[in-house]
């Protein structure tokens, strides 16, 4: 099986960096630059009409999504545990993905990117007030899903790499997360396993890379 990753610095792309190194397989990567907008230039459209990433292109298919790839990647490579054995707990892992997927990250992308929810600029920090107050709404719940507990389930599985890039993402926000001190437990948890120092190695490489070019 021939794998590509279409990958972004601080994109959520580095969810299936981290799943599929978690997996012990090989893949390409194809860095996509999108500050410069090369999610929607005509030759990452045709791989991706939606000009988002991520994007695992699997022996010449395109599959978008995050929720979906996650799934795909656990259930191709069983021997990783990516995601919970008893059905009942892997229908509610991919519950707590598609939460991350269509409600906490729509509430971090306001605080980046105000103008894509209203075009009036005086209105933009009413937004990111919103969003952010939505956001804390988001992490209460997560926080009380993590405590006393190391992971969101009984061990390690795709959840849990696709909590750590929307609180992480929270903490680059520089938000007050103080109030949340299993989130932030759960965060340096995720800094000591190799995929995951493997992946923001190789994230600060890509953006210098975009930055010298630009």
């Amino acid at each position: 099986m021939k794998l590509t990753l279409f990958y972004a610095p601080m994109a959520c792309s580095l969810v299936t960096y981290v799943t599929l190194t978690e997996a012990g397989v090989d893949f390409d990567v194809r860095n996509v630059n999108t500050g410069a907008k090369e999610q929607k230039t005509p030759e990452y459209l045709a791989v991706n009409p939606k000009g988002k990433v991520p994007v695992l292109v699997i022996d010449g298919y395109p599959l978008t999504e995050n929720v979906a790839i996650q799934q795909f990647v656990a259930r191709s490579f069983p021997q990783a545990k990516l995601l919970p054995a008893e059905p009942l707990d892997e229908m509610k892992a991919v519950s707590l993905m598609a939460w991350f997927a269509s409600t906490v990250h729509p509430h971090l992308t306001p605080n980046v990117r105000p103008e894509n929810y209203c075009d009036i600029p005086e209105a933009h920090d009413g937004v990111k007030r919103v969003a952010q107050k939505l956001l804390m709404e988001d992490l209460k719940i997560a926080e009380g899903l993590l405590a006393g507990r190391d992971w969101f389930f009984d061990h390690f599985t795709a959840v849990d790499a696709y909590f750590f890039w929307c609180f992480r993402r929270a903490v680059q926000l520089k938000l007050d997360l103080s109030a949340f001190p299993n989130c932030l437990a759960h965060l340096a948890r995720m800094r000591t396993r190799p995929s995951v120092q493997k992946v923001e190695a190789y994230e600060k490489e890509v953006a210098a890379q975009f930055a010298k070019a630009a």
